[in-house]
């Protein structure tokens, strides 16, 4: 029989301890120690079964064929999975409680089913007729969509050697237990031993399997560092600042690129793909106000339009406020040095708050010159036309800098009509505008603000 071991597990960071500790010498939480028992490994060589050797082969005779991939027809979900589902692929899709992770499963398991892949979505948090239920309402019944409200691993493990699934939804990861580990649901170990049978599982049979997962406080995955390196992509489900739009983020994505986005808006039938992100960042600008520039920007693949907005007022306390949503602090902060320094434009005494609309995030350098100029023309009083868009990397220098993928970015522009580009110099001396688009090309930050702030 083997031996039942006891220790205490982080349950931040899954570091392990013979005995209880107050703060956890890995990652310094406090009081995250909680005692678990497990039975011991046996030695190896113990035990009658033994893994086949896998064997080498030249790199030169590695099939580099195309991952098959299955679409779901949900343009924006496609986009961020890099194409599709690819089989025996493990996702892990992480929001906040209410945000539609639910919701998007079942739309994602009727697509699924609907293609003739037989769908098994385990619920360990809702019973069978309450997901019944909650599918009706979305119209995501389907002959080929099982059912099951089960928290064993044991016993979900049964039901797929006997409906043989080609995906698979467990929702949630955290409400599911191994029964041979003694920690409670949602621990460390248990969190980990789940998805370790979840991935032997879609790697072995090639179930396309997708895991839901809970987030802290700080909207950060809960459980251990290992889950997200365990799982071929993590999907970041976030929800609009005040409104029914939801964003989705791949921050890990073994088969695609990490930097796509994709824009959902809840209704009453469900989650229905947002076509035109640009259109909806800008659907409440205001038109003829002082510290408001559209810039355009790139999330992967596509090109959006964002409006920055920046607000700079006399401080009423020793030091001045910075302030900024959707974009890092401290890039703001060096283009409000850049701007005192290269164009004269103190705030040395003002407040300043910048904010990207519409609940986007920015990241890109491109975004610097819209910045900028936002900040410019709230100190100034002077309103940015409404008809101009703007993209360019700001220098310590003031010199406007390239960027990448010009063209996508005026398309966009034109398609939403917009008639003026504030572009730099470099990269666009042989750029042919779209039809109805006047480039204004610069090199420095004092051309931009003439040309941008002229009365």
């Amino acid at each position: 029989m083997a031996k039942v071991e006891s220790r205490y597990v982080c349950q931040t960071c899954g570091h392990a301890e013979r005995k209880w500790l107050g703060r956890c010498p890995s990652c310094g939480a406090w009081s995250s120690f909680v005692e678990e028992r497990a039975a011991a490994a046996p030695r190896a060589g113990k035990t009658g079964a033994t893994r086949p050797a896998g064997r080498a082969v030249k790199i030169t005779e590695v099939d580099v064929s195309e991952v098959p991939r299955r679409r779901l027809g949900l343009g924006e979900l496609d986009r961020v999975l890099g194409g599709g589902l690819v089989p025996g692929s493990l996702v892990l899709i992480g929001g906040e409680p209410g945000v539609g992770k639910s919701t998007l499963l079942l739309e994602v398991a009727r697509r699924l089913a609907s293609s003739g892949a037989r769908t098994l979505y385990v619920s360990a948090e809702e019973s069978t007729a309450q997901t019944r239920l909650r599918a009706e309402r979305l119209g995501a019944l389907h002959d080929e969509l099982y059912l099951l409200a089960e928290t064993d691993m044991a016993a979900v493990g049964a039901e797929i050697e006997r409906v043989q699934p080609t995906a698979l939804i467990i929702d949630s990861v955290q409400t599911v237990y191994a029964p041979e580990l003694d920690g409670a649901p949602g621990t460390v170990t248990q969190v980990r031993e789940v998805t370790s049978r979840a991935m032997q599982l879609a790697k072995r049979q090639g179930i396309t399997t997708l895991l839901v997962g809970h987030v802290t406080k700080e909207g950060a995955l809960a459980g251990p560092r290992t889950l997200e390196h365990m799982v071929d992509a993590v999907l970041s489900f976030e929800a609009s600042r005040g409104g029914p739009h939801r964003v989705l983020r791949a921050t890990k994505n073994r088969f695609g690129s990490t930097s796509e986005l994709a824009v959902f808006e809840m209704q009453g039938q469900g989650l229905v793909p947002v076509d035109n992100p640009s259109a909806l960042f800008l659907a409440e600008r205001p038109r003829g106000r002082p510290g408001s520039v559209v810039a355009a920007t790139l999330e992967g693949t596509r090109a959006l339009l964002v409006e920055i907005q920046a607000l700079a007022v006399q401080t009423a306390f020793g030091n001045p406020r910075r302030t900024t949503t959707g974009i890092d602090g401290n890039r703001v902060a060096l283009l409000a040095a850049v701007l005192e320094r290269r164009a004269g434009i103190s705030m040395l005494g003002m407040d300043l708050f910048v904010n990207v609309a519409g609940g986007a995030s920015l990241d890109e350098p491109a975004a610097d010159l819209g910045v900028a100029l936002a900040m410019a023309s709230s100190v100034r009083g002077r309103a940015v036309d409404a008809d101009l868009v703007c993209f360019g990397e700001l220098g310590l220098a003031g010199e406007v800098r390239g960027v990448a993928r010009v063209d996508s970015r005026l398309e966009e522009a034109a398609r939403l009509g917009f008639t003026r580009a504030l572009v730099p110099v470099a990269g666009t001396a042989t750029t042919t505008p779209p039809r109805g688009l006047t480039l204004l090309r610069v090199a420095s930050l004092d051309e931009a603000l003439e040309l941008a702030l002229a009365p």
